[in-house]
């Protein structure tokens, strides 16, 4: 199977590049090149910094990972996401009747990046064929993200899936409006009641703790420990808590930001994203950053608040970067932060190669002149960060989780 696809910005008429795609049996292989109107554009950009320069012809990704360069893999559905398209896929295929059944269950890099929406796919990037609709897009033009009005049934049907009782309508429903961001956890797009996109997370049938009801406690604490966080809420649905946090990669009048995961940043695959570290990603933004300094301090004080809440599951696809100009990028909002209780305090991301994946302050404190701090600086951030960490179970109680919950959290926090 060959294809060919054209990339495009936003709503830009015009492609930035095409992506060439190769499928033989299991093989598969991808090429991306930039179109020769792209190039001379004054407003021109790396769409993936470190994987795509700005040069002619086509392009080849290393192996390992995802067939597709990091910034084209970040907009490709998540755990949750794929879960729910390969359960779609093998309950179309259940009553089809084929000669060769194995090669149409096998499903490939290129399905499930086209099977997410259009409207909530992350970032900028968009793809067609042949000068026609962008792929993902409803053929009526009207909007498949569900509003907020529908996050009960949302749930339901999530849950359905979990348990291995959902429907045919069910699946239909929910393929395509997962999302990039967030892991195996059952979540999907929605339209906030004003309108913004935004992803709905919900608790899972296996949750032993009010585990939506954390990351959005987590989210609320590191704005007040001084860090810019996607906004998020707890909407009380069938008497349960769904987290509603908003998506940071849409303006205001709704265009589209270019995002790429600090996986893609650093350009790493996701397969190869363990043992990295935050230097790394300071590396990365001494050449990308449009902000450097600031944003190589914002990302000590995310590393402290990660300590003081045992936040471990902080991998490079948990961290983002928007697109401001001329080739620049800056920190996104943290996002999928999660005080966890019953594990072991080791960070994904190491701080340094010298301090390994050990999660502690006297080890970040160490590392402080690689985020362009001095010791007295960087002092008092982690003394902020603390400060703020420490009224954690006030901060739960204003989010009206119960005494129960608040408990079931304690040994996350550091702070007392």
């Amino acid at each position: 199977m060959r294809r060919t696809l054209s990339v495009h910005l936003d709503a830009r008429a015009d492609a930035v590049g095409q992506i060439r795609y190769d499928r033989e049996g299991r093989r598969q292989r991808a090429a991306f090149a930039y179109e020769p109107s792209w190039l001379v554009e004054p407003n021109r950009f790396a769409i993936d910094p470190a994987q795509l320069q700005l040069v002619s012809g086509f392009q080849f990704q290393a192996p390992g990972g995802s067939v597709f360069q990091g910034a084209i893999a970040d907009s490709e559905p998540d755990g949750w996401a794929k879960r729910v398209i390969l359960r779609e896929h093998a309950r179309r295929l259940a009553g089809a009747r084929t000669k060769d059944r194995f090669a149409r269950e096998e499903l490939a890099d290129l399905d499930f990046l086209l099977a997410v929406d259009d409207e909530s796919r992350i970032g900028a990037l968009r793809f067609c064929e042949a000068g026609g609709p962008f792929l993902g897009q409803a053929e009526d033009g009207r909007s498949r993200t569900p509003p907020l009005l529908e996050l009960r049934h949302l749930l339901d049907v999530t849950h359905a899936v979990e348990a291995g009782t959902e429907t045919a309508r069910d699946l239909a429903y929910l393929k395509g409006r997962g999302t990039s961001l967030g892991g195996l956890r059952p979540k999907c797009s929605l339209r906030d009641a004003d309108g913004s996109l935004a992803i709905a997370k919900f608790p899972s049938i296996a949750d032993e703790r009010n585990v939506t009801a954390g990351e959005v406690l987590a989210l609320t604490l590191a704005k007040a420990a001084g860090i810019t966080a996607a906004d998020a809420r707890i909407v009380m649905t069938n008497a349960l808590p769904v987290a509603v946090i908003k998506r940071f990669d849409r303006r205001h009048d709704g265009d589209r930001i270019p995002y790429v995961s600090a996986a893609t940043l650093i350009g790493v695959s996701a397969d190869d994203a363990q043992d990295h570290s935050y230097t790394d990603i300071v590396d990365a933004l001494s050449v990308h950053g449009a902000q450097v300094e600031k944003d190589c301090q914002e990302l000590f004080r995310r590393i402290a608040f990660s300590i003081f809440i045992n936040n471990v599951d902080d991998h490079l696809r948990n961290h983002g970067f928007l697109h401001v100009g001329a080739g620049q990028w800056r920190l996104a909002p943290a996002f999928d932060i999660n005080p966890f209780p019953d594990r072991v305090a080791e960070l994904k991301t190491w701080i340094s190669p010298e301090t390994g994946p050990a999660a502690s302050i006297e080890a970040l404190l160490s590392s402080a002149a690689h985020f362009r701090l001095g010791a007295t600086r960087a002092k008092a951030i982690v003394a902020d960060v603390r400060a703020a960490v420490k009224g954690w179970r006030r901060v739960a109680a204003k989010l009206q989780m119960s005494a129960k919950d608040i408990e079931s959290f304690r040994d996350a926090f550091a702070v007392g």
